[in-house]
């Protein structure tokens, strides 16, 4: 076995320019590469014009299937030492075939979000009722996380959630956020300045329904108050995978216009003043405002969509939950140079102070070497993971091979 080989196993083949998820996984790719892995990334789903292109990095691409054995002999074949599943479905239908054919192999798994809040959060909102966390799909994610040697938390709200309110023991879980490059002065003085920006902006891959939720609250309730008080100013909505429901929102008259994808979503952010985005249910942070911040676009949201992003710190601009309070502090910002530069300020402090990857890359690096070499320790300490690992009680194991079965005589 390999110690220096990782299988990372992917729900769909990484977009960056579609999503964060897609950003999240090249930086953790590029993260476990200049420690001088070599990267094998294996994935069931079919490609798009999107997927991103490992040309020119130690990337070994392998197409494989959904309940099928050959999985099996492929992973014996390969005997990685590390293993990452791409989201807890994925180690749901993969993680007993790793543990069955490399029983030795560190397992992690990258939450991206919690599944189960994003729903709970969204259920509340629909049916105007309390959050309630205990859901089957809690279960279900938490079993995947018991499961697992290390899960990888992007969010420190989630981390408390799991820890306080669920009592997962924490030393299987790594708080692991966003990984960027600093904003040196250099890099802020090349911004597009105030005099030069115009319009506001939303970004959000809408296969994510968070995002489509957003466009609804900014059509409906947002943009008819807003537009009245700047109506000089446009709003345009990027994202890829705009269906007809997005698209037909668009309307000149009003000033909303629907672009679909943006081809580069920082330089989209960088050209446009404010990036508008009441949220109204979800979980993890927010690649937007990530990457609103890298290129010094301010932005207004409300509590869900700040949610552990700023820790201490100021927002780079407004964080409102009441929505007339949403419009008023939008126009201030869109009217006002010296508090537009202001908020710009800020999201520098954010990037630089919470998501600096010189920050974090040492201390993760150090927890795989660890936990590579104190790995039968460690699962002794994680029982109840081992009882979840345990055959007798893997319904999705034989839920597999029952489908398996099933395919084999159609």
């Amino acid at each position: 076995m390999s110690a220096k080989k990782l299988l990372i196993i992917g729900l769909v083949w990484p977009e960056p320019t579609s999503s964060a998820a897609g950003t999240r996984m090249i930086q953790l790719i590029d993260l476990f590469l200049s420690n001088d892995y070599q990267i094998i990334f294996a994935c069931a789903a079919l490609k798009s014009d999107f997927s991103f292109d490992f040309t020119g990095r130690n990337v070994v691409e392998h197409e494989i299937k959904l309940n099928d054995s050959s999985f099996n002999s492929f992973v014996k074949d390969l005997n990685p030492g590390l293993v990452l599943f791409d989201r807890f479905m994925i180690e749901e239908q993969y993680g007993w075939r790793v543990q069955q054919e490399c029983p030795d192999a560190l397992k992690i798994l990258d939450t991206e979000d919690l599944h189960f809040l994003r729903n709970a959060r969204e259920q509340s909102i629909k049916k105007q009722t309390a959050t309630d966390l205990f859901s089957d799909l809690a279960k279900r994610e938490i079993a995947s996380i018991l499961r697992s040697d290390l899960s990888l938390i992007i969010s420190e709200a989630e981390m408390k959630i799991l820890t306080q309110q669920f009592k997962v023991d924490g030393s299987i879980l790594h708080y692991l956020p966003f990984l960027e490059e600093e904003i040196t002065p250099e890099i802020a003085a090349d911004w597009i300045p105030f005099e030069q920006r115009a319009d506001f902006v939303f970004i959000g891959n809408f296969l994510h329904e968070p995002n489509w939720n957003t466009v609804q609250t900014l059509k409906n309730s947002i943009w008819p108050a807003l537009r009245k008080k700047i109506p000089g100013a446009n709003l345009n909505i990027y994202g890829s995978y705009a269906s007809q429901k997005v698209l037909q929102l668009e309307n000149k008259k009003e000033k909303f216009f629907i672009k679909g994808r943006a081809q580069n979503a920082r330089e989209t952010l960088s050209q446009h003043k404010i990036l508008l985005a009441p949220i109204q249910f979800g979980a993890g942070v927010k690649g937007k405002f990530i990457d609103a911040m890298q290129v010094g676009t301010p932005s207004v949201t409300t509590q869900i969509g700040a949610e552990a992003m700023k820790g201490e710190l100021d927002w780079n601009g407004f964080v409102e939950d009441n929505l007339q309070t949403f419009v008023e502090k939008s126009i201030a910002l869109y009217t006002d140079k010296a508090l537009w530069t202001s908020a710009q300020i800020k999201g520098v402090q954010i990037i630089n102070q919470r998501y600096n990857l010189h920050h974090f890359a040492a201390d993760f690096t150090s927890r795989i070497n660890d936990l590579l070499t104190q790995l039968t320790t460690h699962r002794q300490n994680n029982f109840f993971g081992q009882i979840l690992n345990h055959q007798a009680i893997q319904h999705t194991k034989y839920m597999s091979l029952w489908i398996e079965e099933k395919n084999k005589h159609k």
